[in-house]
C-alpha cells in the first residue's frame, strides 16, 4: 500500500496512521513487498511495516539468499535475515542483506505476538541442536513513529562446554562506508538513489562489546540489542541512532538553494564523533538532521559549484534553520540527434586538458555519471563539471560516427554542446548484440539495473538478453519505463554459475515472487546442467545455451584437472549452441599457442595462462563445432561496461523493437556470428556463404572480405586463418599492401584467393595492430584493446564428401590443465614464439626475465 500524503501531512490532517503489522508475503500479499534497487522479498518472506518503514525478513525456505553472491560457498544461504529496509511507501531499498550475528541455516521463522502498542515483531530461531550447542534468536521489531529497527540477538550455550560464536554483523553491499562516534555508517552506491543506513548498538548483556568472535560458558547468555536506522542519507540515519542510543541531539533544519532555486544533487558534510558524514539534499533542497548539540562546522559541496562552509551552534533539543546560498554551477548542455532527427541515447566524455584533471562524476556503476563519462538514454541532458577547459568527446557504440569539441569551462556558466551522430557503417541484416551482461541483480556487482540498460543503449546494442547470474528476470521494465524499447530488445534469461563451468541460457519465463526468479539450480557436471538448462520450463527448440567464459581444457581435454588428457566430459560439445572465446579486454585471436606466461602484479611467481581463442581453433580442428560468441560480461559501467567485446549477429531485421528471438536463433545456431570489438567486418564465398555456413570449393575459394569502422576505428591487418593457422601469403597489412587499406568508412575491400588441397575451415581476422579503441572509450580499459573482428569458421568441402576436420594441433599438443609456467616457456621456445624465456613484468610494471 503506498500512502497518499506524506506522513508529516498525515499527522497535521488528523488521519489515522497506519498501525504497525506483520505478515507473511503470500496468498495475494506478496503483491505489497516493498521495491526499490535491491529489493529481494519473494513469496512467504515476512513483511514488516510501521507507518514510517517497511522491511522483509527472509523466510526458512531451501537455498534462501539474497541474490547469488549474497555469501559464497555451502554455508552462503541468509535465511531469517534482513533482506529489505525502506521507508514505507518509498520503493527505495539499497539494501542487499543484514544478518545481525552472521548467517547460515536456521531452525525457523515466524511472527512473533507483541503486546507492544504499535510494534511488530518476527523472530528467526537457531535451535543449539542444529548450532553446535549455541542456540540463537534474532528478534527484528518495528515501532510506529520510529525510523528504523530494532534487532534484538540472544546467543545462548546449551552445551557443557565453552562455545565459540560471532557477533559481528553481516552488512552487504555497499561502496561507502564509515564509522563515527560508535555509529556505523553507509550511503547508497548510487548518491542519486539518496539513502543510507546507521547501526548503533543499544544494549549489551554478558559482553563488553561486539564486533567480532567470543567465547560462550555453558549456561551463559548474551543479548546484543541494536538499531538500525533508515534515512534519505546517512547523515540522516546516523542522527536518528543516536536519539534512539539516547543522546542528547538537536535537530538542523536546512535548505540549499542557489539564485533562489533549490539545489538538489549536491550533499552537505557534518561531523560525526572525529569522522565525516553525508546529508543529501530532497527535491527542494532541503535536508533535517539530528546532531549532537555544540559548535557545527558543515560544508556544502556540488559538482561545477563552489563549496560553501558554515559554521552555527546547535542547543540540545532545540531546532535551528539555515539556507546556505551557493553560487551557479558551471555545467554543458547537450542536445545530440541521430540522423533521422530523433534524440540519440549516447555516451559523452570529459578529458581535462592544459591543467585542468579529468572530472570524477560518480562510481563506475552507475550510467549518469561515472568517473569521466556519462551515459544517457537520451540526447538532452546536462553534466556539471568543475570549471575548466575540456576536450569533450561524444559516441554511440562502434557504427556511428563521433563529435568532438573544445570547451573553456567558466566558473557558474554554461556551455552548449549540440551535434549529430550519423549511422556511418551499414550493416543490413547484421544487428549488434551481446549474450552475457549483468546488473546488481546477479549478485557480484552493484551495478543497478537501469544503469545497464542505459550503458546498453549509448553503446548501441540492439539485442541483449537478460542475463543475471542464477536469476531469472526480464530488462524490459526497466527500458520501457526508461523509453528505450525503440532502440534495442531483450529478452529473459540467466546465467547458472557455480564453481567452475558458467553458463548463459535464454529464454525462460521469470516469476519475480521465487527464489532466484524460479531458476534451476547449477551441477558440477556441465552435462547435467546443459540438460537441465535444456528441459527447465519444458523444452524450447530456440533455446540457447553457451559456455561462459569457459575452461576449454577442462571441458574438452582433462576432465579431472589431473594434468592427464581423458577426454574431457565426453559429448559436452553437443549440449551447447556457443562458446565464449572473448570475454574481458584481452585479444589474443593470432597469439599463436595455447598459453602465454604472464606475472601478477603482486608476486613474482610466474604463471601459464590458457589463450581460449588458441584452444578454440584447435578444438575446431578436432571435429568440434563450437560457435564463437564474444561478451564484455560487464559488471559496472565505467572499465566493465557493455560493447567491449560484442558480436554482430545476422537478423530477419534491422529494426530493434522488431526483433525476435524465435527468428534469431536459427542464425545464432548456425554461427552466423562475427566476434568484434568495433569492427564490421564481412566475409562471404562467391554462393553466398558466410560465417558458420558450409561451402563447396573445388581446388580451394574466393573470400569476398570488407572491414567497416567508425572514424575511432582503425584496421591495419587482414589475416586468414586456414584450418586455424594464419597463412603467410594470406596476410595483408597496411605495410606491404598499402593499397588495400583506406582511411575511410571502409576500411578494406578485397576478394581473397584461397588455395586449397583439402578441407578447410576459414576465418578472417581484421586487426588494428597500431591503434586502440581510445577514440570509443577513453579512460576506460576497454580503450587500451586494438580493433579486432573475426567470423565464425566458413566450412570449406573441397572433395564433396562433406566437411572433415584435419586433427591438426596446431603445434601444440593439447593443453592440460596445470601445466607450469617452466614447462609453457620450454613449449613455446620449442614451438619457436619466443627464442627464450618471455620477458614478464614486475608488480611495477619493469621488464624481467626468468
Amino acid at each position: 500500500m503506498k500512502l497518499l500524503l506524506p506522513l508529516a501531512l498525515l499527522f497535521l490532517s488528523g488521519v489515522a496512521l497506519p498501525a504497525a503489522e506483520v505478515f507473511e508475503a503470500a496468498l495475494g500479499r506478496e503483491t505489497e513487498l516493498p521495491g526499490g534497487k535491491e529489493a529481494d522479498g519473494i513469496r512467504g518472506d515476512f513483511v514488516l511495516r510501521s507507518d514510517t518503514v517497511e522491511a522483509v525478513v527472509s523466510q526458512n525456505a531451501p537455498l534462501r539468499r539474497a541474490n547469488m553472491s549474497t555469501f559464497y560457498g555451502p554455508d552462503g544461504v541468509t535465511p531469517g535475515c534482513l533482506f529489505d529496509l525502506t521507508l514505507r511507501g518509498e520503493n527505495n531499498d539499497q539494501l542487499i542483506c543484514y544478518g545481525p550475528v552472521g548467517h547460515g541455516e536456521v531452525s525457523y521463522v515466524k511472527t512473533v505476538a507483541v503486546k507492544e502498542e504499535g510494534a511488530a515483531a518476527v523472530e528467526a530461531v537457531t535451535t543449539a541442536a542444529k548450532n553446535g550447542g549455541v542456540f540463537k534468536r534474532n528478534e527484528y521489531r518495528l515501532r510506529d513513529r520510529v525510523q528504523g529497527i530494532f534487532i534484538t540477538s540472544i546467543l545462548r550455550n546449551e552445551s557443557d562446554k565453552p562455545q565459540k560464536v560471532n557477533t559481528k554483523t553481516d552488512f552487504t553491499r555497499f561502496n561507502e562506508t564509515g564509522e563515527g562516534d560508535g555509529i556505523f555508517w553507509t550511503s547508497a552506491v548510487d548518491p542519486a538513489d539518496k539513502v543510507g543506513y546507521a547501526q548503533v548498538v543499544l544494549k549489551l548483556e554478558g559482553i563488553e562489546k561486539v564486533g567480532g568472535e567470543i567465547e560462550i560458558a555453558p549456561g551463559r547468555e548474551v543479548v546484543i540489542q541494536r538499531f538500525l536506522a533508515i534515512g534519505r542519507s546517512a547523515a540522516e540515519a546516523a542522527g536518528i541512532a543516536m536519539e534512539q542510543r539516547g543522546d542528547t541531539v538537536a535537530t538542523l533544519k536546512g535548505k540549499v538553494v542557489s539564485n533562489g532555486k533549490p539545489v538538489t544533487a549536491g550533499q552537505v558534510e557534518v561531523p560525526l564523533g572525529k569522522s565525516k558524514v553525508y546529508a543529501f539534499l530532497d527535491a527542494k533542497g532541503e535536508f533535517t538532521l539530528k546532531l549532537a548539540p555544540g559548535i557545527l562546522d558543515i560544508t556544502a559541496t556540488d559538482i561545477g559549484r563552489v563549496a560553501v562552509k558554515h559554521s552555527d551552534t546547535l542547543e540540545a533539543g532545540k531546532t535551528a534553520s539555515l539556507t546556505i546560498e551557493m553560487g551557479a554551477a558551471s555545467r554543458v548542455d547537450f542536445t545530440i540527434q541521430d540522423d533521422q532527427g530523433r534524440s540519440a541515447p549516447c555516451k559523452a566524455m570529459f578529458e581535462g586538458i592544459d591543467g585542468t584533471p579529468n572530472p570524477d562524476l560518480g562510481p563506475v556503476m552507475r550510467a549518469r555519471g561515472c568517473k569521466d563519462q556519462y551515459h544517457s538514454e537520451k540526447g538532452e541532458f546536462s553534466v556539471q563539471l568543475p570549471a575548466g577547459k575540456y576536450r569533450i568527446r561524444v559516441v554511440r557504440g562502434g557504427e556511428y560516427s563521433s563529435l568532438e569539441k573544445t570547451v573553456n569551462l567558466e566558473q557558474g556558466k554554461a556551455a552548449k554542446f549540440s551535434g549529430v551522430l550519423k549511422r556511418v557503417l551499414k550493416t543490413p541484416g547484421w544487428v549488434t548484440s551481446d549474450f552475457h551482461n549483468h546488473s546488481t541483480q546477479s549478485g557480484d556487482n552493484i551495478c543497478g539495473t537501469d544503469d545497464r540498460v542505459i550503458n546498453i543503449a549509448a553503446e548501441n546494442l540492439e539485442w541483449c538478453p537478460t542475463t543475471e547470474h542464477n536469476r531469472l528476470s526480464d530488462w524490459r521494465p526497466n527500458m520501457e519505463r526508461l523509453g528505450l524499447l525503440e532502440y534495442f530488445n531483450t529478452i529473459p534469461g540467466m546465467e547458472l554459475t557455480g564453481s567452475r563451468q558458467h553458463f548463459n541460457a535464454f529464454p525462460f519465463i521469470p516469476d519475480r515472487y521465487l527464489q532466484d526468479g524460479g531458476a534451476p539450480v547449477w551441477n558440477d557436471d556441465p552435462r547435467i546442467t546443459a540438460l537441465t538448462l535444456r528441459r527447465h520450463q519444458s523444452e524450447n527448440a530456440d533455446r540457447w545455451i553457451q559456455f561462459n567464459h569457459p575452461d576449454l581444457t577442462n571441458m574438452f581435454i582433462d576432465r579431472d584437472s589431473d594434468g592427464i588428457a581423458d577426454g574431457g566430459f565426453v559429448g559436452v560439445g553437443t549440449m551447447i549452441d556457443g562458446t565464449e572465446t572473448q570475454n574481458g579486454n584481452e585479444t589474443a585471436i593470432l597469439e599463436g599457442a595455447p598459453f602465454k606466461v604472464s606475472r601478477s602484479k603482486t608476486s613474482l611467481a610466474a604463471k601459464a595462462v590458457p589463450v581460449r581463442e588458441f584452444i578454440w581453433l584447435q578444438l575446431l580442428n578436432q571435429g568440434h563445432r563450437l560457435v564463437a560468441v564474444g561478451v564484455a560480461d560487464a559488471h559496472a559501467v565505467y572499465g566493465n561496461g557493455v560493447a567491449g567485446w560484442h558480436i554482430y549477429l545476422q537478423s530477419h531485421t534491422d529494426a530493434p523493437k522488431e526483433l525476435d528471438w524465435n527468428k534469431l536463433a536459427p542464425h545464432a545456431k548456425a554461427g552466423h556470428i562475427v566476434v568484434t570489438n568495433g569492427p564490421f567486418l564481412s566475409v562471404t564465398t562467391p554462393d553466398g556463404k558466410g560465417p558458420g555456413d558450409d561451402a563447396r570449393g573445388t581446388g580451394g575459394t574466393t573470400l569476398k572480405v570488407q572491414v567497416q569502422g567508425t572514424d575511432w576505428i582503425d584496421i591495419d591487418r587482414v589475416q586468414v586463418l586456414v584450418n586455424g593457422r594464419p597463412e603467410p601469403k594470406l596476410n595483408f597489412t597496411r605495410a606491404t599492401h598499402p593499397q588495400m587499406f583506406k582511411n575511410e568508412v571502409i576500411k578494406f575491400d578485397e576478394s581473397i584467393q584461397v588455395p586449397l588441397e583439402h578441407d578447410a575451415h576459414l576465418i578472417v581476422v581484421a586487426m588494428g595492430e597500431g591503434s586502440t579503441l581510445v577514440g570509443g572509450y577513453g579512460t576506460s580499459s576497454q580503450g587500451k584493446m586494438s580493433p579486432c573482428a573475426y567470423n565464425n569458421p566458413i566450412y570449406v568441402d573441397i572433395d564433396g564428401n562433406g566437411f572433415k576436420a584435419n586433427g591438426d594441433t596446431l603445434g601444440y599438443e593439447l593443453p592440460v590443465s596445470g601445466i607450469s609456467a617452466d614447462r609453457a616457456k620450454e613449449l613455446l621456445i620449442r614451438g619457436g614464439k619466443v627464442s627464450e624465456a618471455p620477458a614478464m613484468p614486475q608488480p611495477d610494471g619493469t621488464p624481467v626475465r626468468k
